[in-house]
């Protein structure tokens, strides 16, 4: 199958216990926790491109830093080394790279595997997943009893711009962050970057300094948060604390920091406004127009905030460095971009940081018993399983905090469910939502640009647990860590057989 259109009838040449489609933090975080927690299982993980890392091999961009803080998307297997709380992404994939090293999980990676489909057998109890080798061409078709998609959420080999109007009369040249040349040059010239998220904010000040002068574009405002380099309590704990001790107190610190800001954010968005702004005013001339450049149009996180370290994009304004421009593109001329306002930037170089283009598991093929699965239509559980699709979970991390804290609850979910259904002689589950006071609603409660475009490709969430997705970490460690494996929504049974409802006794399911 290739899509979901058609069955795969290919002979497999092996079978798996486990495949994880993917060798990012996910993909690697997953591999620790089969390691660890499944040790006689059989697991593989395969990644298209030829390396570990994922975003963090992807891109190359000037700056390129993390934008939450090391000691939570660290993982908590394997304490962050460094004071450094705001890393730069070298720093991030050495540390992924080194982690999949020393626990020989990149023994199981199996690089250049584009997973093209999956089709799911009732019959067999297993996925059929086929492949292909994107060095040689060559196809290649694996059996599995649970399939872990740890892929991330937007596509490597495609970007989003916008069709701006007149692009191809500017005789400079055109970049997107995603895709960076190794052979741009930007020492004294003059650069746009055009965009106002968390790739805009990196690049700008990274770039400052050496260009001749560099222009933030932006149509519309984001919230700009900053915050130091280094981790203050890091430096005390890793003087007077063993190492692990200390990582998982600054760990906890930021977990719960972040949290309470976030739900200060949304219980009184005018509050938070109002801290921002004053963070913001502290770093900048008296004279700025802050009402212009840094007052979003919509409340705090509704959309991921920008971090800035050391608050370096302020520091590049008042030197001069860096101009910041809010106005709508009305054409691309030869020499720049002219605004609707009738103002032109001149320009060299221009960098369209204007986001990414979702791909939703993947954009992995399923099939169900020869029937494509319709994603739309499906509803989430705990944020990491599909409705009525066996054996099967993706990774998605939070919105408003570190990808890791999520992607490691789901990592020892799913090895706690594949331990379940060993104990209990179970050869397939799946979630059901038979409760008709249950309604649907979006995927998230998120409003940036890349997630609006694609709303519509993403399934839903219910109006209630555990269909109910919670951005909130706290929460999460009761409903997915530690709440029971049968609870009523998740069903279970044996090759061959109708799913045994998880309502009925486990042991007397399993007899």
């Amino acid at each position: 199958m290739t899509g979901g259109d058609q069955p795969i009838h290919s002979v497999a040449s092996e079978h798996l216990d486990v495949l994880v489609v993917g060798a990012g933090i996910s993909g690697i975080c997953a591999g620790y926790h089969l390691q660890h927690e499944c040790p006689g299982k059989t697991y593989a993980i395969l990644e298209a491109r030829e390396a570990i890392g994922g975003t963090w091999d992807l891109f190359r961009y000037p700056g390129i830093r993390s934008d939450s803080d090391m000691y939570t998307l660290g993982f908590p297997f394997r304490p962050w080394d460094s004071n450094t709380s705001i890393a730069d992404g070298p720093s991030i994939l050495h540390y992924v790279r080194d982690t999949a090293r020393e626990y020989e999980i990149d023994d199981k990676i199996r690089f250049r595997h584009r997973v093209v489909g999956a089709s799911w057998s009732s019959d067999d109890d297993r996925w059929t997943v086929e492949a292909q080798r994107t060095d040689t061409g060559e196809r290649v078709v694996l059996t599995c009893s649970f399939l872990f998609m740890c892929s991330g959420y937007y596509r490597y080999d495609e970007a989003f711009t916008p069709q701006f109007r007149g692009i191809d009369r500017f005789q400079g040249r055109i970049v997107h962050p995603q895709f960076w040349p190794e052979d741009i040059e930007y020492a004294g010239r003059r650069v746009i970057v055009i965009g106002s998220g968390a790739t805009a904010f990196t690049l700008v000040p990274s770039m400052a300094g050496q260009a001749n002068h560099v222009t933030m574009l932006q149509r519309s405002p984001s919230y700009v948060v900053s915050l130091p380099q280094q981790d203050p309590l890091a430096k005390v704990a890793r003087r007077l604390l063993p190492v692990r001790w200390a990582y998982s107190l600054v760990r906890w610190k930021n977990v719960l920091l972040t949290l309470g800001f976030y739900t200060l954010s949304r219980r009184r968005p005018g509050l938070i406004k109002r801290v921002i702004r004053r963070g913001i005013e502290r770093r900048l001339p008296a004279d700025f127009d802050i009402d212009t450049h840094f007052r979003p149009r919509y409340n705090p996180w509704d959309q991921r905030m920008c971090l800035v370290p050391d608050g370096d994009v302020f520091e590049a304004v008042n030197r001069g460095d860096v101009s910041i421009v809010t106005d709508e593109i009305d054409t691309f001329t030869e020499r720049g971009i002219q605004l609707v306002s009738g103002q032109e930037l001149e320009a060299d170089l221009i960098v369209t940081a204007t986001g990414l283009n979702l791909l939703p598991i993947g954009g992995l093929g399923l099939a169900i018993d020869g029937q494509e699965l319709d994603l739309p239509a499906a509803m989430v559980y705990k944020g990491c399983m599909l409705s009525g699709v066996p054996n099967f979970a993706m990774s998605f991390g939070y919105t408003n905090a570190s990808w890791t804290l999520k992607a490691d609850l789901i990592c020892q979910y799913v090895c706690r469910l594949v331990n379940h259904m060993d104990a209990y002689g179970y050869t397939h589950c799946a979630p059901f939502n038979r409760d008709p006071t249950i309604t649907e609603t979006p995927f998230v409660d998120f409003t940036p640009g890349y997630f609006l475009r694609s709303m519509h490709q993403l399934p839903k969430q219910g109006s209630k647990l555990p269909w109910r997705l919670h951005q909130n970490y706290m929460r999460d460690l009761r409903l997915i860590k530690r709440s029971p494996v049968e609870d009523g929504v998740l069903e279970f049974g044996r090759a061959g057989r109708e799913p045994v409802p998880a309502s009925e006794p486990a042991v007397a399911a399993a007899a």
